[in-house]
C-alpha cells in the first residue's frame, strides 16, 4: 500500500473547514501550527511540500461581516481580497520558527489550459522549491469568474500535483476516506484502505454527497484522485480535523490510497510526446551531443528555424542530417528563436530586450 513515508514531493490539500472556525470566523490556530510541526518534520527528512490552501474567502467574510451562506460573485472577490493577505501572513507565522519561508501563489484554470501559463507556473513553483520556499496555492478568487474556475481545491490540488510533477497528494477532508455509501447514513458502507484503479463501479459510489461537508464532496474528489493517479501521484483522503494530521496519517491513521498509475516523470514525458509539433528547430553536433547526456537545449545550439509557434509551443529538435531527435515545449516564440539562434544565452537580454530563460527547451519539456 502506498504510504507517506514514501513521499519526495508532497501536495497537500487543506479546506476552509480546517482553517476557520465557522461560528467565529476566526483562524484555527492551534490546528494550522499543529501542521505547520508536521510540514516541518517532513522537510527534515528531505521532503519538498506544496500546500493547496482554501481559506482567503472565509476569512475576508469574518473581516468584512458578511453573513453566512453564498454570496454574489463580487462580494466573495472582495472578501477573497481581504483574506488572501492575511492567510498567507497565517502560513508565514506558523512556519517561520521552524525557518521555512513560503510564498503565496495564485492561480485560476486559464493558467493549466494555457500551455505558456503552465509552463510559467511550473517553473515558478520549481524555482520556489529549488530555494527551499514552501509554496502556498490558491485559487485567485479575486479575478476567477465560473467560466476560469476550477470550483473545488481537490481538483485544484490535484493539478498542481500534476503541474510540479509530485509523487503524492494528500487531501486532508472532513472524512477518513472513501466508503462505498453514505457512512453517517448508512452503518454499513465499506472503507476502501486502497483503490488500485478507478472504475466505473467506484465512481457510482461516490455520487454526489458522500461527503456532506466538503465543498465537492466524495465525487470531486474521485475525479481529482484520477487526474493525479493517470499522472504517476498516489493520492490519500484522510480526516483532517485532528491535530498533526500528517503525522497521523503517517503512523497509520485510517485512509484511502488511490495507486499511482505510472511514474510522474514517465507521465509528462508521454503528455509531450503525444502532442503535434507546430515547427522545427535544427541542432548542431555539439548539441545533439549534449541532449543524448540529458542536457537542456541551449539557444546556440540551434542552427536553423522553421514554422511558427508561440512560448509553450511543441517544437520537433532535428540533427544536422535532418533526423528527427525529440519533441519539446519552447521557452520562445519562432521570431524570438530565429534572433537568438546560434547565440549565448547571456545574449538573449541583448537581443530580446529581456533577460528570458537560459534554455530554449529545458531538459524536463522534452522527450527523445
Amino acid at each position: 500500500m502506498a504510504s507517506l513515508k514514501e513521499a519526495r514531493r508532497l501536495v497537500v490539500k487543506i479546506g476552509s473547514a480546517l482553517l476557520v472556525d465557522r461560528a467565529t470566523g476566526a483562524l484555527q490556530s492551534a490546528w494550522l501550527k499543529s501542521l505547520a510541526e508536521d510540514v516541518a518534520n517532513l522537510r527534515a527528512r528531505g521532503v519538498q511540500v506544496i500546500l493547496v490552501s482554501s481559506g482567503s474567502i472565509a476569512l475576508g467574510r469574518g473581516v468584512l461581516g458578511l453573513p453566512a451562506g453564498g454570496l454574489p460573485l463580487e462580494q466573495s472577490q472582495a472578501a477573497a481580497a481581504v483574506g488572501q493577505s492575511r492567510l498567507a501572513r497565517a502560513y508565514e507565522e506558523v512556519l517561520a520558527p521552524f525557518g521555512i519561508v513560503t510564498g503565496q501563489v495564485l492561480v485560476t484554470l486559464e493558467d493549466s489550459t494555457d500551455r505558456r501559463r503552465y509552463l510559467n507556473s511550473r517553473a515558478t513553483m520549481e524555482t520556489m522549491i529549488g530555494f527551499g520556499v514552501v509554496p502556498i496555492v490558491n485559487e485567485n478568487d479575486t479575478v476567477a469568474t465560473d467560466e476560469i474556475r476550477y470550483g473545488d481545491n481537490d481538483r485544484l490540488a490535484a493539478q498542481v500535483a500534476v503541474t510540479v510533477g509530485a509523487d503524492t497528494l494528500v487531501l486532508l477532508s472532513d472524512v477518513d476516506g472513501f466508503y462505498s455509501d453514505n457512512p453517517n447514513l448508512n452503518s454499513a458502507a465499506q472503507h476502501f484502505p486502497e483503490i488500485s484503479k478507478i472504475t466505473p463501479e467506484i465512481e457510482a459510489m461516490a455520487g454526489d454527497g458522500i461527503s456532506g461537508l466538503s465543498k465537492g464532496g466524495m465525487i470531486t474528489k474521485v475525479m481529482a484522485a484520477r487526474v493525479a493517479t493517470e499522472a504517476g501521484c498516489a493520492m490519500a483522503i484522510t480526516l483532517g480535523s485532528p491535530l498533526n494530521p500528517l503525522v497521523k496519517l503517517e503512523n497509520g491513521a485510517r485512509a484511502s490510497w488511490f495507486v499511482a498509475q505510472t511514474d510522474p516523470q514517465v507521465a509528462r514525458k508521454r503528455w509531450i510526446a503525444a502532442m503535434k509539433a507546430k515547427g522545427e528547430v535544427t541542432v548542431d553536433a555539439g548539441a545533439e551531443r549534449a541532449l543524448v547526456d540529458g542536457k537542456s537545449l541551449l539557444p546556440a545550439g540551434i542552427t536553423a528555424v522553421s514554422g511558427r509557434f508561440g512560448r509553450g509551443d511543441p517544437v520537433a529538435i532535428l540533427s544536422s542530417a535532418g533526423a528527427r531527435l525529440g519533441l519539446g515545449l519552447t521557452r520562445y516564440t519562432a521570431e524570438e528563436t530565429r534572433a537568438i539562434k546560434g547565440r549565448r544565452s547571456s545574449d538573449i537580454e541583448a537581443i530580446l530586450g529581456y533577460k528570458g530563460r537560459a534554455a530554449f527547451i529545458h531538459r524536463d519539456d522534452m522527450v527523445l
